[in-house]
């Protein structure tokens, strides 16, 4: 354990928090519910399993003790029912808000589902933190936000229009917590998150991820599609990352600290083709076979920008954060099963 994971364990375990993590079952939801029960925390979680898995709670379980796993605590229900929020919020310090619907080309074949979700639940989540009261509102936005806005590195204060309706809602989310802080007094700290990637991460169906969906692809040897011609990029940041960055916000003292929305990733570029060529090259010749070998290509996604780069020195300076884990490492990690 290194030294800032050692400083905020302590701090955890001194402030003795109770979490609430809405999205529980989902990607990240189950890999910040195994960070908070390795460290001895009271945990709620909150899911429908509309895309959030049984099989991620269960590796969970799997993963820590069993006094561990009693202090966790399943409620099935959906953010878009007040009454669910508000149950879930009773006696909670820190609610880390992770619950939505993703994916960019899901909101544009169906943008009312993509708004009750994303917008109409988180509204549903504040106004339940707000009577609670929950001391902390750790909430995931997007790097999608950012739009048309043709600079790079993106930084936090500058963004363009939305290209999709999924960067709208999210967008709204920060306004919303800014009126909650303003208005009520609402503790809070947004993440833009730049394509997240990890263990648990769903692989399968229209919506899927790019890392997970060529993983299962090269491993199947299925071809692997690329969307447009390959040198689109992306700052793709390992989930452990991610999670030192919401512990981070939870704990922090600096009043400088809240209110604020940053950039969450590890502040690298990589081409869609370098990153097929990282993965192969990562999972060997033994295990990549036939027609996975060389990539097809596809149209350009509607609603996608080409290229993407977080400026992460915000959250460098205000929360503590430093990436531990590069792109090459994580895929490491992620592929060595």
């Amino acid at each position: 354990m290194d030294d800032a994971s050692s400083n905020i364990r302590d701090r955890l375990l001194a402030d003795k928090i109770t979490w609430l993590i809405t999205g529980v079952a989902g990607f990240i939801g189950s890999n910040l519910l195994q960070a908070l029960l390795e460290r001895d925390q009271v945990v709620v979680g909150l899911d429908n399993f509309s895309i959030g898995s049984q099989k991620n709670i269960d590796l969970v379980e799997g993963k820590v003790e069993a006094y561990q796993w009693q202090r966790f605590r399943l409620i099935k229900g959906d953010v878009r029912d007040l009454a669910v929020c508000k149950q879930c919020c009773e006696g909670v310090d820190v609610v880390l808000h992770h619950a939505a619907l993703g994916s960019i080309p899901r909101s544009v074949a169906d943008p009312i589902a993509t708004h009750q979700s994303n917008v109409d639940g988180f509204l549903n989540m504040l106004v339940a933190a707000r009577d609670a009261p929950v001391g902390r509102f750790v909430f995931a936005s997007s790097s999608s936000v950012y739009g048309d806005h043709p600079a790079l590195p993106r930084k936090e204060d500058v963004i363009g229009n939305p290209l999709s309706p999924y960067a709208l809602t999210k967008l709204i989310n920060e306004h919303y917590a800014d009126v909650f802080a303003k208005t009520y007094g609402l503790s809070y700290i947004g993440f833009r998150y730049f394509n997240i990637f990890g263990d648990r991460q769903n692989s399968e169906g229209a919506y899927a991820a790019v890392i997970p969906r060529w993983r299962d692809a090269l491993l199947n040897q299925r071809p692997v599609t690329i969307n447009g011609d390959g040198t689109s990029s992306r700052d793709f940041c390992y989930v452990d990352n991610a999670i030192q960055a919401n512990l981070l916000a939870a704990t922090t003292k600096d009043s400088r600290a809240l209110g604020q929305i940053y950039n969450i990733a590890y502040g690298e570029r990589t081409s869609l083709n370098d990153l097929f060529e990282l993965m192969v090259s990562e999972l060997g010749a033994e295990r990549v076979k036939g027609e996975s070998c060389k990539p097809n290509h596809a149209p350009f996604r509607k609603g996608d920008v080409p290229h993407s780069l977080a400026d992460i020195s915000k959250a460098r300076e205000l929360l503590g954060y430093s990436p531990k884990v590069s792109v090459k490492d994580g895929l490491r990690l992620l592929l060595a099963d």
